[in-house]
């Protein structure tokens, strides 16, 4: 609170009153989504004029020119820091703001390969006048390191951009921060999900979980099994994803940073794969007639001979845990064989005794879930934590705070334990989510598990204080073309223009 002087005082107080309602109408940034782990921002300003601003690289960074992926985001994020900005304005305009190059410098050339699991994704940036120094490990800590640049700058009324003294150390806190997409029970058309690579880059997540098959439909077209998608599709043609397209996902994926996950579950859900496999799945016989099935239902391995005469060879007896471990078991070792790592849902891992041949287990059952990952942390197993992010649900009781408001290692074990959870993913089931309401179902909502999982938790623990910079944030995905939902009543400078 500050305190005036008598009437007629033009000393200091009076003048700072005077800066106070002069800088009413600038529309200033509340700060960086997610958080970053260190910032110090002071009151010194730049203005920026996109006719003289560049990016470039560091004389001693290891990417040069010719870097595909810095590249390409050098031209992304001046797109979307100077939104207003036509080349048509450089005609016969000549200007006289002094230029500013924010310099960009990395330790790694790893700039035609794909992110991995392990990648660093750290970055620290000094905004002075001039010019902006980031500095990181990898391109896609670069990256990570421009999203931030980018939600610094600011306008004023009259369109004009700043940008404010500023220095940013910052790195995830979780190395796994992912968003889970249902293509089975809707198609969403390859757009959508390039869309909302846009919007996850934005909020600094970097795993795409693509769901891609289940009992609905089996839109992923196999070259070696057409008729997988040609009869388990809702479509042949046009709710299907090419070979073409699932490529130009992965490719586009990469140059945010983003790895590509995919999942084709089984042996349960499954029942799409037997339109277009004969054979593939287990019949269930009622009354001696095979009626067909494709979930892990045990009543229906029960009822098949064959599978009663397998089990008595493997001397499961009639434990049909231990039929379907053994099936999982087998699974991994495919996996392991190409040297992939295989991600099991947490069902595995309650009923598999032998977990040496575990690796990374995803818990997303509801009820005491902490419980959960203390079980199989203290396994030695890794953790990817989904049960509190499964934003499919709508309605007042699913608002951001509620998915804010998670603690991923809030439970009794060692740091031993707590090192072995490797993040958490966003799940957005398909029931009830086509592309008409995929983008304001998540955003900004996932937005909220974003800090979770990359923000200290101790500088994050105020949903009142994370409030303004959310709103904010969901202003800025607006006005870049997503259709975040309202947080309250209010308004933004730049509306979505979308409708």
């Amino acid at each position: 609170m500050y305190a005036f002087g008598s009437r007629g005082n033009t000393g200091p107080n009076f003048n700072l009153l005077l800066l106070i309602i002069s800088q009413l109408g600038l529309h200033t940034v509340e700060g960086v989504w997610p958080l970053p782990q260190a910032l110090a921002s002071s009151a010194e300003r730049y203005s920026l004029n996109p006719q003289a601003f560049d990016f470039a690289y560091g004389k001693r960074s290891a990417a040069q020119q010719g870097c595909s992926v810095l590249d390409a985001a050098f031209k992304r994020y001046f797109t979307l820091i100077f939104q207003d900005y036509t080349s048509a304005n450089d005609v016969l305009q000549l200007s006289e703001d002094k230029p500013f190059t924010v310099e960009v410098s990395v330790d790694h050339d790893d700039c035609e390969s794909y992110p991995k699991e392990d990648s660093s994704e750290k970055y620290n940036m000094r905004v002075s006048a001039g010019q902006a120094l980031l500095n990181a490990e990898t391109v896609w800590g670069a990256v990570r390191g421009l999203e931030t640049f980018s939600q610094l700058v600011y306008q004023d009324d009259s369109g004009s951009y700043f940008v404010n003294k500023t220095e940013i150390d910052d790195f995830p806190r979780f190395q796994f921060r992912g968003i889970l997409l249902d293509t089975s029970r809707h198609y969403l058309p390859v757009q959508a999900i390039l869309k909302t690579l846009d919007a996850m880059a934005y909020s600094k997540f970097n795993v795409l979980h693509w769901h891609i098959v289940d009992d609905p439909s089996f839109p992923y077209q196999s070259y070696t099994f057409p008729d997988l998608s040609s009869k388990g599709a809702f479509h042949p043609v046009t709710h299907i994803y090419t070979q073409s397209e699932v490529r130009r996902v992965i490719s586009f994926a990469r140059l945010w940073g983003i790895r590509v996950l995919p999942e084709f579950d089984s042996p349960g859900h499954t029942k799409s794969w037997g339109k277009g496999q004969s054979n593939l799945l287990t019949p269930c016989y009622r009354g001696g007639t095979p009626s067909g099935g494709d979930e892990v239902d045990f009543s229906c391995w029960r009822s098949n001979p064959t599978v009663r005469s397998f089990m008595q060879k493997m001397r499961f007896g009639v434990d049909f845990t231990k039929l379907q471990a053994f099936y999982m078991e087998n699974i991994v070792n495919i996996t392991s064989a190409l040297n992939k790592t295989s991600v099991v849902w947490q069902d595995v891992f309650d009923y598999h005794k032998r977990r040496s041949s575990l690796s990374v287990v995803e818990v997303w059952r509801e009820g005491c879930y902490l419980c959960e990952v203390r079980k199989v942390t203290k396994a030695g197993l890794r953790v990817i934590l989904a049960s509190p992010w499964y934003l499919d649900q709508a309605g007042p009781k699913h608002n951001w705070a509620r998915y804010y408001s998670v603690w991923p290692l809030a439970f009794k074990g060692s740091e031993e334990q707590k090192k072995l959870v490797i993040g958490g993913e966003v799940c957005m089931w398909g029931e009830y989510v086509d592309a008409t309401n995929l983008a304001p179902r998540l955003w900004p909502r996932a937005s909220a598990a974003a800090e979770r999982l990359w923000s200290d938790e101790k500088q994050t623990s105020s949903v009142a204080k994370a409030f303004p910079r959310l709103q904010d944030f969901r202003c800025m995905l607006l006005r870049r073309g997503i259709q975040a939902e309202p947080l309250t009543i209010g308004h933004c400078q730049h509306e979505y223009l979308g409708v």
